[in-house]
């Protein structure tokens, strides 16, 4: 089932079901696959968003909803820092399982093997790669530091 279909299907039981904050988050989901859909429609794509991009429009979310999350106990607000963390698990329902730290150091040994990199010039390569195979499953942000002390290991 394609990622759209489920977020519909999902949205529907919890109409049913009367679960106010799943349907909330969920119509937040779908106001941001739309919003995608209509910027791309600005760029000539008439189809709209594939399940890759809806992968990154939810790895996205949920990044935003830890930042809110953070700020607001910071601030002593903890009733909505609840509702953020809430929200996250709604949102990660629809995501693919996270790779362990083990498991992304052997994607990335991989995807290195993949491309043929062979020096840090080639990361934009591994990198590329990696998003291609894993949107979704691992942090791209903690994962390029990992890449880089790879392909420097290779090379020393």
């Amino acid at each position: 089932m394609e990622m759209r279909e489920k977020v519909n299907a999902a949205l529907k039981q919890a109409m049913k079901d009367k679960a106010t904050m799943r349907l909330a988050t969920l119509r937040l989901i779908n106001a941001a696959i739309k919003d995608r859909d209509i910027a791309e429609r600005g760029n000539g794509n008439d189809e709209g968003v594939g399940d890759t991009e809806v992968l990154a429009i939810l790895g996205k979310m949920v990044k935003q909803r830890q930042e809110s999350a953070r700020q607001y106990e910071e601030a002593g607000r903890l009733d909505l820092s609840e509702r953020e963390r809430a929200e996250i698990e709604i949102i990660e329902d629809f995501l693919p399982r996270k790779l362990s730290d083990d498991e992304v150091t052997e994607a990335i040994s991989e995807a290195i093997t993949e491309v043929g990199a062979s020096s840090i010039r080639d990361m934009g390569k591994v990198m590329g790669a990696l998003k291609a195979q894993y949107t979704g499953q691992m942090d791209f942000g903690a994962v390029g530091p990992k890449v880089k002390d790879q392909l420097s290991a290779a090379n020393g």
